[in-house]
């Protein structure tokens, strides 16, 4: 990692949603999709599916502090998915699919606090924010074939009805934020 560089840990839906939007966003260097929280080393994709593991599709995000904050990072995953919503993201139902928080560091963990308390407190949702806020397991890169998924299959059903309403979110909320050439 280069100096400068931190890692954010996130579950919020579907890793190929949360992966598309961060890969796009200023100060992001690397985005990984994978599997965090669970009780199995090296779980595949057909048993973290099955809920049988008790991981959680995730992306880990190395960035640049210097070029966008940890507390930036997080708005971003707060404006893209749902955090009121238990072990969901739209027709994506399970304990895979939650909302979760993996905190590398105690500053990690402070600001990812403050900031449900806030996001709670302007009551932005009709419910209470569920996000997880937990110290970073161990995680596992998804399979080669979940990375980048977005990219490599643009036109794909889940990606167009799905992914894409997203990554459009992400680009008119957060424009300022966007990386050039995309």
């Amino acid at each position: 990692m280069k100096p400068g560089s931190e890692i954010a840990t996130l579950g919020g839906g579907c890793f190929w949603c949360l992966e598309a939007v961060f890969e796009q966003m200023v100060g992001v260097e690397s985005v990984v999709s994978g599997y965090c929280g669970g009780h199995l080393d090296n779980p595949g994709y057909a048993a973290v599916c099955d809920g049988r593991t008790g991981h959680a599709e995730v992306v880990q995000i190395t960035f640049d502090a210097t070029q966008c904050s940890f507390r930036e990072i997080l708005e971003v995953f707060f404006a893209i998915h749902d955090p009121t919503t238990l072990n969901r993201q739209g027709n994506d139902v399970g304990t895979q699919y939650r909302s979760a928080i993996f905190y590398h560091t105690a500053e990690q963990r402070q600001v990812a606090a403050s900031l449900i308390a806030e996001l709670d407190s302007d009551r932005l949702w009709a419910g209470p924010i569920v996000t997880e806020l937990l110290p970073r397991p161990t995680f596992f890169a998804a399979e080669p074939y979940h990375q980048q998924y977005f990219r490599r299959n643009p036109d794909q059903g889940y990606c167009q009805v799905v992914v894409s309403p997203k990554l459009a979110k992400f680009r008119r909320k957060f424009a300022n934020r966007l990386k050039a050439n995309r």
